[in-house]
């Protein structure tokens, strides 16, 4: 069976297409798929763990069925189980301990050959990652994208800096210096993340007792994550009234590429917490501050941006404030909340980064980067290769045409047009290629029955021999990629 679910060796494969039919299919050519995502549909039967909150999964999994693949699904709480019913949901209700046992036998007897995941650093999936591999199951994980926005990343492996993409300047050079396609828009908006987070948590609460071990990565409970949302609306309000000047100010000559930018990351962030040398953000603020007052310029200023995320959960203001003046540096040292990224990154003489995407987003400014943890992006000619100390002298420059080439390759390998909480444009492409091979095939079955109905019946007399077959006629205006479609295997 190919990757597609359908078989070959029709004897209406041979026939010719006719005008609309070929009009159809040729309409719903191929999307632009990574090579992850082009990979994972080589599997056959694919088991799905935790996801993103909201349906994604589910479209996941109903894409994967359409391509020929059976897929199971594991729910670990109410929320998963809200967004992803039927058969083949599978529920995990047992202590956490047991769950490594448990997966084992749902891999063996299902005969599972591919689990996707989201979230590698989540206790059950760093768990699920170690049985599959013991078993040679392959893994995928799913992550925010690595490029924003209108992508989410998927990597065969592991993302971020488990990711298995090279980290030398030389590959990149070697590859492609032509651009992947703009991305289709997926029209990503908070207030639908924030109602598929709040079906999420209240499906989690009022289903408790039938997962009553199960234990979520964070604090996830509906009534107070209302209430930090609405800390968070107030907050923006106020930044937003309060910073209305600050770009300005950043931008003006007397200032413009003479300060440094640190993007900070929220404070859950697993890669500060797995691939980072640092246990929180008040940690990697203070060995800044200390690095920027003993060895930067004097002229030079520090500008921390807090994440838009984590507006509503906590704010570093008043710690920021207290080591400023602890080191002398108040009049140097900047706290800003909702200033435009973008707008930041064009005027900031350098950025420093523990291994947040926003570095990815300095880099295609031209911005150099110096990061303090393990990232995929830490590449010679991208990444400032000193200390700290001399980034503040000398932060280099960004090779402007090895960017370019490690992000197309990143592009072709990792990212998929689509978002985990509104439009997930390759999966509908994807599904429209589909029902045109359906209709194709519709197509032509109908032509092979009115050709036979309309062929006379021949007899023959035992000493007559049937003449040879003729050959099969080509599939005239077909496009390559959809021959396969009615090929046989």
């Amino acid at each position: 069976m190919n990757r597609t679910g359908s078989k070959g060796g029709d004897a209406a494969s041979t026939l010719p297409l006719g005008a609309s039919a070929v009009e159809a299919v040729s309409a719903a050519a191929a999307p632009s798929l990574p090579a992850s995502f082009d990979s994972l549909l080589g599997y056959s039967r694919t088991m799905l763990l935790q996801g993103p909150m909201g349906p994604f999964f589910r479209r996941l999994a109903d894409v994967l069925r359409q391509q020929g693949q059976e897929v199971w699904k594991v729910n670990f709480n109410g929320g998963d189980a809200f967004f992803f019913r039927g058969p083949q949901a599978l529920q995990f209700r047992e202590d956490g301990e047991h769950w490594p046992a448990w997966l084992e036998q749902r891999l063996r007897e299902l005969r599972i050959d591919a689990i996707v995941l989201f979230g590698q650093s989540r206790d059950i999936h760093r768990q699920a990652i170690a049985v599959a591999r013991r078993l040679c199951v392959a893994v995928y994980v799913f992550e925010e994208g690595y490029l924003r926005p209108n992508y989410v990343t998927l990597e065969p492996g592991g993302v971020n800096a488990a990711s298995a993409l090279p980290r030398q300047a030389e590959f990149y050079l070697a590859q492609a210096a032509s651009q992947p396609a703009r991305p289709t828009p997926t029209r990503q908006r908070f207030p639908l993340m924030a109602l598929y987070a709040t079906l999420y948590s209240w499906a989690m609460l009022l289903q408790r007792s039938r997962f009553p071990h199960h234990e979520y990565h964070r604090p996830l409970h509906p009534v107070t994550q209302a209430l930090s949302w609405i800390r968070g609306g107030a907050r923006k309000l106020w930044y937003g009234w309060s910073e209305r000047n600050a770009l300005q100010r950043l931008s003006a000559p007397a200032l413009d590429r003479q300060w440094f930018l640190v993007p900070l990351q929220v404070h859950n962030d697993s890669q500060i917490h797995y691939h980072s040398p640092y246990r929180s953000i008040p940690a990697v603020i203070e060995e800044v501050m200390y690095s920027f007052a003993l060895h930067a310029p004097r002229h030079q200023h520090l500008v921390f941006k807090h994440h838009p995320m984590d507006r509503a959960y906590c704010d570093f203001g008043r710690f920021i404030a207290d080591k400023a003046r602890e080191l002398e540096v108040e009049d140097r040292v900047h706290y800003v909340h909702d200033v435009h990224l973008p707008s930041l990154l064009k005027h900031a003489r350098g950025v420093v980064t523990v291994n947040s995407t926003s570095g990815l987003q300095a880099l295609y400014h031209g911005t150099p980067v110096h990061t303090l943890g393990d990232c995929l992006y830490d590449i010679p000619g991208l990444v400032h290769q000193g200390t700290l100390a001399d980034f503040w002298h000398q932060p280099g420059s960004v090779d402007h045409e090895l960017y370019l080439r490690f992000r197309a390759h990143l592009v072709r390998q990792t990212q998929l047009n689509a978002s985990f909480y509104a439009d997930t444009p390759a999966f509908e492409q994807l599904q429209r290629m589909a029902e045109a091979r359906t209709a194709y095939l519709a197509h032509v079955r109908r032509m092979a029955h009115r050709t036979s109905e309309a062929r006379p019946a021949r007899s023959f007399e035992p000493t007559d021999r049937p003449s040879a077959s003729p050959p099969a006629r080509p599939m005239a205006g077909l496009p390559a990629t959809e021959r396969a479609y009615t090929s046989s295997d």
